[in-house]
């Protein structure tokens, strides 16, 4: 018996794969993944049930390791104030898991749950409480091949959704400078998302990305100076899927730098 909650993986994909049991609908089961931001349906004959055996979590030290690489030289005399972030997210887990990501590399970071769908409805009222100067517009996606082409917004569970959030960010800020957004999940339309407005989108290669890769680039914009260019290759490297899932224009960072302390 597989009930909402429990955790499974899909025979059709030798099991490569964690997901969790949203909802049982007509006999249809609705998975998210555990570590992958992936939204996927499977009859039970398809499934597995697993144990909850944090898959992956392992690699969060090694991301913050990566992320203290190329952090900026504190010098005692002077203060620093890094970027703003606001982190909404389509998926309550992931976001408390972004928001103790935050905290470990030293961030505050903003978090809001709000459904894909209505997202590009509220996120206006998000922007003007928080004035952030990063913000992450994620939750889950997934690329319907048998709906027709990738050029086409509508074969993606979310993309769409996601654009239609970007647009009225950019329409709020139209400096790239001043306002960075990073977009998308697990096979987003990477290409729509950037002409949306942003900054950085997922996947330019339609693969699945971990659950904290927005989080990286949020943090590595977030402590670089403001007034530095942000190393794009070096900076997709760091998260867990590289450039095949996350891509994006040249941007500075957002941390102030002030003297005397």
């Amino acid at each position: 018996m597989i009930n909402v909650g429990d955790f499974v993986s899909r025979n059709k994909y030798n099991n490569d794969m964690i997901f969790k049991v949203d909802k049982i609908e007509n006999d249809i089961y609705y998975l998210s993944g555990l570590n992958i931001r992936l939204y996927a349906d499977s009859t039970l004959d398809d499934l597995r049930k697993e144990e909850d055996r944090n898959e992956d979590r392992s690699t969060e030290e090694e991301f913050l390791n990566k992320l203290n690489e190329d952090s900026t030289e504190y010098r005692s005399d002077y203060f620093y104030i890094p970027g703003r972030i606001l982190h909404i997210d389509g998926d309550n887990e992931y976001l408390q898991r972004c928001l103790k990501f935050y905290k470990s590399a030293g961030i505050t970071a903003y978090g809001v749950y709000e459904s894909e769908e209505t997202l590009y409805l509220n996120i206006l009222k998000y922007l003007e409480d928080i004035k952030p100067d990063i913000v992450i517009i994620t939750g889950h996606d997934a690329y319907y091949k048998e709906k027709g082409k990738m050029e086409n917004n509508k074969t993606y569970k979310n993309s769409d959704n996601f654009a239609k959030a970007i647009r009225v960010a950019r329409n709020y800020e139209k400096s790239y400078d001043k306002l960075k957004i990073i977009a998308g999940a697990c096979q987003s339309n990477y290409e729509e998302l950037i002409r949306a407005g942003a900054n950085f989108a997922s996947s330019p290669k339609r693969v699945n990305i971990h659950a904290l890769d927005p989080a990286i680039i949020a943090i590595s914009i977030s402590k670089t100076e403001n007034t530095k260019e942000l190393n794009i290759i070096n900076l997709l490297n760091k998260t867990k899927c590289g450039k095949d899932g996350i891509g994006g224009i040249k941007s500075y960072g957002s941390m102030y730098v002030g003297y005397p302390k």
